[in-house]
């Protein structure tokens, strides 16, 4: 492990050396990336997680391990000897969090999940999955701005703790046999000449190096936040390489609902006043991950359950899953409409000229959230977590099973995916949600969850037992 982290450290080295002086020209021009969690509610400070009646309590259901897995039907898959053994998957983040091994190892413990060679105290034992943390342009301490700063609050360091033990702790529980790579660059208060420019590099080195055959990004930007349309074109490179070597990339497409803010180091940046849609998600060579609300039976897994909170359950009686008020979903104003989308299942929402995000959805609310654990110096415990960057992570995992299942990286997966949901078996492979809308922001128009395809959930949400070996038979 030490020799990879030695060569993302060289590499990381030697591009931001050869680029350095284009990316101080165009710095001015590239926004920062935010992470997509919305809601972190610490529920308990304990090394075992919270009841689920601790959960209701506060008006939420929270999930264990094996109650997402079983929401979206992983078992069978787990029962063939499908667990994403012998994949890895990427996760770029930034900062990281320093105590991602101890708290990945309690997390672990706790969920009955399989422990990973390189957390805290685990001793390393043949066919054991894999956890590996690489900086990728030099270590940073994560810490939160000192008293009465007066900072922007855009890149507070400690905000990624909870991102990052999300993503890990996630991808993990949907793959559980699956490597982990987590790269995390050191995003600097300049705007954008660590951010974007460095996570895109990160993943150029994970792509041509052959490191992972899945990538999943918990993190966007506006489309409008570019200062050009050729300076968020530039940082492409990752995508197309990554689809022409079989890699898969995935994005969450934001948690702002059809209305996003300009990233700019001001204290309140404006929300655009009208629908806008966020990038890398917004990319055709990405799958873009929205999210709902997940009524099913939140000890099981099973059923569902509309007796228990959140209310947005409750009031709807009989439903499974609802399209989140915040996923972030539309239509770019860059990105044509890709082919794969010039086909949707009937009925659906046209697309009409323009890529339409998102292409499937998971888990998202905060309201209805998985369990994640992470510390810092001074607390930490169990947090339940909301944004779309449950579902990216999540859904990530699914693909490793499906590499896994094919016996090589799938990469852009889009395609299989519209041509599958565009069939006579569209209901074996997805939950279409067609409850909810997600105008957050009363002042600018959202979107409906409809039949088929819609801009707040995009396909629908995964069957794994269908889809997975589908995707992997192509």
């Amino acid at each position: 492990m030490r020799s990879i982290a030695v060569l993302v450290v060289l590499g990381a080295a030697s591009l931001v050396s050869a680029s350095a002086q284009s990316q101080r020209a165009h710095a001015a021009r590239l926004p920062n990336p935010v992470p997509a969690i919305t809601d972190a509610q610490l529920i308990s400070g304990a090394l075992t997680p919270p009841s689920e009646a601790a959960c209701f309590g506060i008006g939420r259901r929270c999930f264990t391990a094996s109650a997402m897995q079983n929401s979206y039907n992983l078992p069978p898959l787990y029962a063939a000897g499908n667990e994403g053994q012998g994949v890895t998957i990427a996760i770029i983040d930034s900062f990281g969090s320093p105590n991602m091994a101890s708290d990945l190892a309690n997390f672990n413990t706790q969920m009955g999940l399989p422990h990973m060679c390189g957390e805290a105290n685990h001793t390393c034992a043949a066919g054991d999955p894999t956890f590996t943390h690489v900086y990728w342009n030099g270590q940073t301490q994560v810490k939160s701005p000192p008293p009465k700063s007066q900072g922007t609050g855009l890149q507070e360091r400690d905000g990624w703790i909870v991102e990052t033990a999300l993503d890990v702790e996630w991808a993990h529980a949907m793959a559980p046999r699956a490597n982990i790579l987590n790269v995390t660059t050191n995003v600097a208060e300049t705007q954008g000449v660590q951010g974007l420019p460095a996570m895109m590099q990160a993943e150029q080195f994970i792509v041509d190096h052959h490191q992972a055959t899945v990538i999943t990004q918990s993190f966007g930007t506006t489309e409008e936040a570019f200062g050009s349309t050729q300076s968020l074109l530039n940082l492409r490179h990752a995508f197309i390489s990554a689809a022409a070597n079989g890699v898969t990339v995935l994005a969450s497409t934001g948690d702002g609902g059809s209305a996003n803010a300009v990233k700019s180091p001001v204290k309140n940046p404006a929300t655009v006043p009208f629908p806008t849609v966020n990038w890398p998600a917004s990319d055709p060579l990405v799958t873009a991950v929205g999210g709902t609300y997940l009524c099913t039976n939140p000890v099981t897994g099973t059923g569902v359950d509309s007796a228990d909170p959140p209310t947005t359950c409750q009031n709807n009686p009989g439903v499974r899953e609802i399209g989140w008020i915040d996923s972030g979903g539309g239509f770019s104003h860059i990105f044509p409409t890709p082919s794969y989308q010039s086909t949707l299942p009937n009925p659906s929402t046209p697309i009409g000229s323009m890529r339409g995000i998102p292409d499937v959805a998971f888990q998202a609310s905060s309201r209805t959230a998985p369990l994640v654990y992470a510390t810092f110096d001074g607390g930490g415990g169990w947090f339940l977590v909301g944004g779309t960057s449950c579902s990216s992570p999540e859904f990530a995992g699914l693909v490793a099973i499906a590499d896994q299942v094919a016996g090589h990286g799938l990469g852009q997966i889009n395609p299989t995916l519209y041509t599958l949901a565009s069939g006579p078996n569209y209901g074996t492979y997805f939950y279409d949600v067609t409850t909810g809308n997600n105008q957050g922001d009363p002042s600018v128009p959202g979107y409906p969850a409809t039949m088929g395809w819609d801009p707040v959930t995009g396909l629908g949400t995964p069957n794994a037992a269908a889809l997975v070996p589908a995707l992997a038979a192509g």
